[in-house]
């Protein structure tokens, strides 16, 4: 007599069933947490990675967990498949939760077996990067000499495609947008790469200490955890979380009695402001009333544990801080923990040679250490290598002016994650773009 295939597939589920029933339970009596130790070190949008979760020499059921990154980063989609019985279809009984913890960069996995409403919790770590991918510029690079502009370019004014003394600039990959801080017009400005008009996303209301209103913008940042901008609102002396989803309270007070300048936020999500009246670089975690000083505090001045007018900032993946420490003329390095600074551009004399630099202002750093600077009545962007003693111009450098190849006082810039240079071009009230060869 031949046995129905259907029968014994019926009777092999309601093992799995029984079997899975009496791990859950014991789970609920005995809770305990999953180590996955061999995941890789990032996540990236275009990374799946698998593992085995072992369950600390317990005869449980294995678990494959699969991480992927979603469309609404940071957010990360995990699929299991129990492979105890090589079964490749995706257990939707459980659902998992990938939240970030205090240990930031890692994130905690929780578990929760929905089919028989058992709220057993178990949690796993792994590590990654909440910071955009930087740029890997070759060191013998080149960039068009003459700039596009991507934004503005219509003389002075506030409608959709114009920008008044525009000072920071920040590069949304994933939006493929530029936020920019549009500063005599009070407002934040989103300009997708490509469009001819901006909108308006914080601000704009007139200048204004209401939480609707900015003054005096200089800097901002994109915050994707929470979807929300941060805000440097330097006329209110005052440091804003503006959020863009929401329908009614836009914008929160994070820090205010700061005469901010600069932000940068690094991959555990800490906040680093510069304080431009204070001559130092704190560090805050949002929602937390504790600072941490990083950067000078030991008042006006041209030591190595002093600063003098510090503007904008960048933080590497070692939470190294570089400053402009721009009435020093130089460009400061700044180790974690370190209670000196390390002058890795500038600081001698105020002049056009490569080894000077002129009330500098914006600062990137790419994969590779070297540092870019917005060298601002030099009128040019140049570029330093780790230990050089004098850096070299890659765009501008001729002259103050409007055309393609001028500036008429930088204040910020930027790249894309392919290495195109971006230039906040203030008094020609425009952003240029100039592409990498």
């Amino acid at each position: 007599m031949r046995t129905n295939p259907k029968i014994i597939a019926l009777a092999v589920a309601a093992i799995i069933i029984v079997l899975c029933c009496c791990i859950l339970l014991r789970r609920l009596l005995q809770p305990h947490r999953l180590q996955i130790s061999d995941l890789t070190p990032e996540i990236n949008c275009d990374t799946c990675v698998n593992t085995t979760a072992g369950t600390q020499g317990k005869n449980d059921t294995s678990v494959l967990l699969q991480v992927v990154e979603t469309e609404t980063s940071p957010q990360f989609e995990v699929f299991t498949t129990t492979n105890a019985l090589d079964m490749s279809t995706k257990n939707t009984s459980v659902l998992l939760q990938v939240v970030e913890t205090e240990t930031s960069p890692q994130f905690e996995v929780f578990t929760t077996t929905n089919a028989l409403d058992i709220s057993t919790e178990m949690s796993t770590y792994h590590t990654a990067s909440v910071q955009p991918a930087l740029p890997n510029i070759p060191s013998d690079a080149r960039w068009d000499q003459k700039g596009i502009t991507v934004a503005g370019g219509h003389g002075r004014g506030n409608a959709t495609n114009q920008l008044s003394y525009p000072y920071g600039l920040f590069i949304d990959d994933d939006d493929e947008a530029m936020i920019i801080t549009d500063y005599s017009n009070h407002r934040i400005v989103k300009w997708k790469i490509g469009e001819k008009n901006g909108h308006v996303v914080a601000g704009g209301n007139g200048q204004g200490d209401r939480l609707h209103q900015l003054s005096y913008p200089t800097d901002a940042l994109v915050d994707k955890n929470t979807d929300s901008l941060i805000i440097c609102d330097q006329g209110n002396k005052r440091v804003l979380q503006w959020f863009l989803s929401r329908s009614t309270t836009l914008a929160t007070v994070l820090r205010d009695d700061i005469h901010c300048f600069g932000l940068a936020m690094d991959y555990q999500r800490y906040l680093y402001i510069s304080d431009e009246i204070r001559d130092e670089v704190r560090r805050y975690r949002i929602g937390e009333k504790s600072v941490i000083l990083v950067a000078g505090g030991f008042g006006e001045g041209r030591g190595l544990q002093q600063l003098n007018c510090p503007t904008y900032l960048f933080v590497d993946q070692h939470q190294t801080v570089y400053v402009s420490d721009s009435l020093n003329h130089r460009v400061m390095k700044w180790n974690t923990g370190a209670k000196e600074g390390i002058i890795v551009a500038g600081g001698r004399n105020v002049s056009n040679a490569r080894a000077e630099l002129w009330d500098p202002k914006g600062v990137f750093v790419d994969a590779s250490g070297i540092v870019y600077i917005a060298d601002v009545y030099n009128h040019r962007v140049i570029r330093w290598p780790q230990g050089a003693k004098q850096g070299t111009v890659i765009v501008g450098g001729n002259d103050v002016g409007a055309r393609e190849n001028q500036f008429n006082e930088l204040r910020d810039l930027s790249f894309d994650r392919h290495g195109n240079l971006y230039t906040v071009d203030h008094r020609n009230h425009r952003i240029q773009r100039f592409s990498l060869k």
